[in-house]
């Protein structure tokens, strides 16, 4: 548009310089009009035409979104009243199970009415029998009275005169059953008399069976030579003294060839006087100071092996979780025995047999298993207080968190507390089962290690009394005293009051030999 006015522009100024005539001007801006309505019509009419189009499209696009719109609609109505049927359902359902609830209910209010009602008839039946026999005992109490009456009519005695005859008569024939009666009593009395030569009999012979309990509670030191004995008896008995000091046993040194006699009812005490006089022997250095040395080593080894012995024992059993403290008291079963029988083997015969028997009955083998193996561990505790083995083994069950049912069933296992578990009374009958088989336990022995026990306790008691050991078979109380607290008239004094206290309160087969030992050692040392 702006080329054409300038053209124009420039026709009329050139118009304008040459003189061109003024219509021939006219005629041509008239063209130009024409021409540029004309493209504006053109532009109108394609803007008119887009504008359709835009509208359109738009309207196609509003459509668009109706139809998704009403599409989701119809969705989510449809998922609303698939909902809502599920609701209805669950609803159906539940008001379903509430009216039979409400008829079970209903039935059970039946019975229990008609319960009530037949106890209503049981109790005016009751009522009914209990007038009846009420009138029926008076009945009877009258037709006694009557026979009463009609039999001291007809015997000419009053029931005191029939009364007294009856007396002299029981009197009679009391005498001769009291006569019968004495006569069974001498008889029981020949019995007793038996009896108590039996036991005077037994005495003497438990006098004279030393050499039996000896047999049991000894261990035999092999050497190579005789010659070896010398060293270890040391000058004027320093050595052997010394070794029976540390370990707390008796060494018996006497014409056996090549053995060495280790005596004590204690096997732990044996087992490491024979371990040490083992490593002296093969050393060939024997002295009090490397006796001592040797003896607390060993004493240490030892208290590993019993750890490593609970650890195995753990293994073997497939217990798996046991407090390395329990580990420990397992182990030392190995050196204890219960009547006879060797404690770590019967436990663990327990223990095989608590898990079958659970298995068997479908209870928890493994917990039973458990309670099998520690029920007897109140017998080793090192302190030994005064409480049955039971009770202290549940104790020290519960102190290392141990489960509820298997401290149960380890208290329960003697009847001391009540059974809380099916697995209480498995482990008791095992134990019986273990305990009772033919050559399993010999319970004279285990009185006879009980006695020497109490007696090592009863000596420690006294004060000033450092260490006590029971040699010779119960038949020596050997009491080592501390130096510095006891004098050598207090000494004496001291084995005189032990001597009375054992006469006093203990029993015992013979006589026990009293022996206070008093050493004044004198150590220093070169800085």
């Amino acid at each position: 548009m702006a080329a054409i006015i300038y053209i124009l522009i420039a026709v009329v100024s050139i118009g304008v310089g040459i003189g061109i005539d003024r219509f021939l001007l006219k005629k041509v801006l008239n063209r130009i009009q024409n021409e540029s309505e004309e493209k504006a019509r053109l532009i109108i009419r394609e803007a008119e035409l887009k504008a359709e189009s835009v509208k359109q499209e738009a309207e196609n696009t509003k459509n668009n979104k109706m139809l998704e719109a009403k599409e989701r609609f119809l969705k989510l109505k449809a998922e609303f009243e698939e909902e809502t049927n599920k609701k209805k359902n669950i609803f159906a359902q539940n008001e379903n199970k509430l009216k039979q609830q409400q008829q079970a209910f209903s039935k059970q209010l039946e019975d229990v009415k008609r319960k009530e009602n037949d106890l209503d008839k049981i109790k005016d039946s009751l009522l009914e029998q209990a007038e009846i026999i009420a009138k029926r005992k008076e009945e009877a109490e009258k037709m006694r009275s009557q026979q009463v009456k009609n039999l001291e009519k007809i015997a000419n005695l009053t029931a005191e005169e029939a009364r007294n005859q009856l007396v002299e008569t029981l009197k009679e024939e009391a005498q001769t059953k009291a006569a019968s009666f004495i006569k069974d009593i001498v008889e029981e009395s020949k019995l007793t008399a038996a009896k108590a030569a039996k036991k005077v009999v037994i005495e003497t012979i438990q006098r004279t069976a030393s050499e039996h309990a000896i047999e049991n509670c000894v261990s035999i030191f092999n050497i190579e030579s005789d010659d070896v004995k010398g060293k270890i008896i040391g000058r004027e008995g320093r050595n052997i003294r010394a070794l029976e000091a540390a370990t707390g046993v008796e060494i018996i040194v006497d014409d056996t060839p090549e053995a060495i006699i280790i005596s004590g009812f204690d096997p732990v005490r044996r087992e490491i006087a024979r371990l040490s006089l083992q490593k002296l022997v093969s050393d060939g250095r024997i002295h009090p100071a490397r006796i001592e040395e040797i003896v607390a080593k060993t004493t240490k080894a030892m208290e590993e092996e019993i750890v490593e012995i609970g650890e195995r024992t753990a293994i073997d059993l497939g217990i798996h979780g046991l407090h390395p403290e329990l580990i420990k008291l397992v182990g030392r079963m190995r050196y204890r025995s219960s009547y006879g029988q060797n404690l770590l083997q019967h436990s663990r015969e327990v223990a095989k047999l608590c898990a079958t028997m659970a298995a068997e009955l479908g209870l928890n083998a493994k917990l039973a298993k458990r309670a099998g193996l520690l029920h007897d561990i109140g017998k080793v505790y090192p302190e030994e207080p005064d409480l049955p083995h039971a009770i202290l083994g549940m104790q020290l069950a519960q102190k290392y968190k141990e489960n509820a049912e298997v401290c149960n069933a380890i208290g329960a296992h003697h009847d001391e507390i009540e059974m809380t578990s099916l697995i209480s009374p498995l482990v008791q009958a095992c134990d019986a089962i273990s305990g009772s088989r033919p050559g399993a336990r010999r319970e004279v022995m285990e009185s006879y290690i009980k006695r020497l026990k109490e007696l090592e306790d009863l000596a420690v008691a006294f004060d000033g009394v450092s260490k006590c050991y029971a040699i010779q078979a119960g038949r020596e109380l050997r009491v080592i005293v501390d130096a510095e607290s006891i004098t050598d008239d207090r000494a004496g004094q001291l084995s005189f009051d032990i001597a009375q206290k054992i006469e006093r309160d203990m029993q015992y087969p013979g006589q026990i030999k009293i022996t206070v030992i008093r050493e004044m050692r004198a150590v220093s040392y070169a800085k």
